[in-house]
């Protein structure tokens, strides 16, 4: 993948949030010149807890990704090797394609302490 789509992806990244294998949130960042809301975190939070419980009780195996619609939102859910990457990008937005979820796989959300487009919460 070429610094020009990492960039590309980067940019429509407009808040993002970690998550341990648990489900349970570690960071939270969002854009210094827009919403501090992290509302949009609580259904992917939900959504790990319910993948939780159904991993319980059913073989669910190989999970990879989420992608979860709100009204005035987007989130993709990335499980990376040691936690779960949300990602909140412009509703309807048309980036979601295998390139971009490869890309999700193996980006450092910590990175973003160091954009000065991102602030940590």
């Amino acid at each position: 993948m070429t610094a020009l789509e990492e960039t590309k992806f980067e940019t429509y990244t407009l808040g993002a949030a970690t998550f341990d294998l648990s489900g349970l949130p570690k960071e939270y960042y969002t854009l210094v010149d827009g919403s501090k809301s992290i509302i949009w975190v609580q259904p992917i939070f939900q959504a790990l807890g319910l993948k939780s419980l159904l991993a319980a009780s059913l073989p669910v195996e190989n999970f990879t990704h989420a992608v979860i619609h709100g009204n005035d939102y987007t989130a993709v859910v990335i499980k990376q090797h040691g936690n779960y990457l949300a990602l909140l990008i412009e509703p309807h937005s048309e980036i979601l394609d295998d390139q971009f979820l490869t890309w999700a796989q193996s980006f450092d959300a910590t990175s973003l302490r160091n954009n000065p487009k991102f602030q940590v919460i």
